[in-house]
């Protein structure tokens, strides 16, 4: 499985969805399960609190059944642009960045067709384009260190391995290897097979190594999903819908990391390289299927209950991943071989190509809306989700992810996400706030760490006769780490991540 081998690498990052991510398969399979609410401006401004309401294309996502309460056709557009902040702090430096991108969050037509036989009276079919997740996002770290360099991580993943291993790796540890990083021990005609580091052996194994450690992520994509989705009307009493969704995913993570300025306490002129830097890309692509079927119950004029159940997405993925090692040597004297080392050396490959199947968790959502008389409503949802039922396969014989699956299982757990809404109505205006909870979807456990993420919404409408725009503003924040590299006793450098995405959207619709 000599794709798999990068996800030792690349560490963990625990943090908003919608921002930075870690490419190991089992943080992977969160980022992708853990979708938030879409849909209009109106419904995002209510917090996404939609399962009990109607009459908006959202429902076609959320649940179905809402598409019953259509008594028009309609054609609506939503543009948004988010804006990402990211606060980096690495050994007591700080660094800030800020990024912006123009979306396209929602896309929808939907065709009324009443009906009044027998009780049934009509329903509406949907087409619908949402933005179900977001993958945008940039951060730079950097800070001096004395403790470890990535050499030392090399090192320790090279160990049983051999030396024709290495040199015919794809993956960073072999390309550090041919970039003369570390040696083998038999180098020096030792009886045993070991890995020694060329810059992290001191001279004296009692002196202290400096460094200057320096980093970027960025990541980019999205997840939408298309849906094809009907709901009908029972004497307007009950209402019930079914959606297929497709879902598309694309997104690409790149990250530089870089080491310089090596010194040593006791053997200041000890200093045989300028710099090492690595480069790492991951595209990854995938297109999915699911089913959503929703009721909505209207016992009373100013109550409405509803429930919906997704099924699993199961999703067809493609990843590519390729990397780049290249070092800067200062003259060095090669192990005393006289072999000079005083230019640039590099070691790269062709992408390394992966297909596999992810089956993400099915989703359980419970929702009630009270409506005050003319004067508007509140609504309030709940959300089940049970992230340790993400699994991976594959169609390809003799490959497994028994190893992955059982982490999954072992590091997240059931979570409730909330969510609630309120709509004022004065005339043709709509004014409405919302707040919504993602919980933390870890097993604190075995990750002892909290990723819930907070969001709050307000947002303005107008309704008239045949045209509506409705705006909303969101702003998303939570915290979280990553780690270039993680030793085997789950050690390594840290960047302690404040994560915050504000999003500005409008959705503009015609009725006829």
């Amino acid at each position: 499985m000599k794709f798999r081998v990068f996800i030792q690498l690349t560490g963990i990052v625990l943090s908003l969805s919608t921002e930075l991510a870690a490419q190991s398969f089992v943080e992977n399979a969160l980022l992708f399960s853990r979708t938030r609410p879409g849909g209009s401006a109106r419904m995002q401004a209510l917090g996404g609190a939609q399962v009990a309401l109607g009459g908006d294309f959202s429902s076609a996502l959320s649940n179905p059944a809402g598409l019953g309460m259509y008594n028009r056709s309609e054609f609506t557009f939503t543009p948004g642009i988010n804006f990402y902040n990211t606060d980096a702090d690495h050994l007591g430096t700080s660094q800030k960045e800020a990024t912006s991108k123009f979306t396209i969050p929602g896309l929808s037509y939907v065709f009324n067709s009443p009906n009044n036989k027998d009780g049934f009276w009509g329903g509406s079919f949907g087409i619908s384009m949402t933005r179900t997740n977001d993958f945008n996002s940039f951060m730079r770290y950097s800070g001096n260190d004395n403790v470890s360099s990535i050499v030392d991580w090399f090192i320790q993943d090279a160990q049983g391995l051999s030396e024709s291993a290495l040199l015919n790796s794809d993956f960073p540890t072999g390309l550090a290897y041919s970039n003369f990083l570390f040696e083998d021990s038999t180098f020096y005609g030792g009886p045993e097979r070991y890995y020694f580091s060329v810059v992290g052996l001191y001279p004296d194994p009692d002196d202290i190594r400096h460094l200057k450690r320096q980093g970027s992520i960025k990541t980019k994509g999205a997840q939408y999903q298309w849906s094809l989705a009907y709901g009908g009307n029972y004497k307007d009493k009950f209402f019930f819908g079914a959606n297929v969704g497709i879902s598309t995913l694309r997104y690409t993570f790149t990250s530089t990391y870089s080491e310089s300025d090596f010194f040593f306490e006791l053997d200041p002129d000890f200093n045989p390289l300028d710099n090492l830097l690595m480069e790492e890309t991951i595209d990854i692509e995938g297109t999915g299927v699911n089913l959503t079927l929703g009721v909505i119950f209207r016992p009373v004029d100013f109550l409405q209950v509803g429930a919906s159940f997704a099924t699993p997405t199961y999703y067809q993925i493609t990843d590519s991943y390729n990397a780049r090692v290249s070092t800067q040597w200062n003259n060095y004297n090669y192990l005393g071989t006289g072999n000079i080392l005083n230019s640039e050396s590099f070691e790269s490959f062709e992408p390394v190509i992966a297909e596999y199947n992810l089956t993400t968790p099915m989703k359980l959502s419970l929702g009630t809306a009270f409506f005050l008389s003319n004067y508007g409503f509140i609504s309030g949802d709940v959300e089940f989700i049970n992230y340790r039922k993400a699994k991976y396969a594959s169609d390809i014989s003799g490959i497994s992810f028994d190893g992955e699956n059982d982490a999954i299982l072992a590091s997240y757990k059931n979570t409730i996400n909330y969510r609630i809404g309120a709509e004022f109505r004065l005339e043709a205006l709509r004014f409405r706030a919302g707040y919504n909870v993602q919980s933390n979807p870890y097993n604190t456990s075995v990750v002892d760490t909290n990723r819930s993420i907070q969001t709050v919404s307000a947002g303005i409408g107008l309704r008239l006769t045949k045209f509506f725009i409705d705006f909303a503003l969101l702003r998303s924040s939570g915290t979280s780490e990553y780690s270039p590299y993680v030793f085997q006793n789950n050690t390594g450098p840290r960047v302690d991540l404040s994560n915050s995405l504000t999003t500005g959207m409008l959705t503009v619709g015609f009725t006829f």
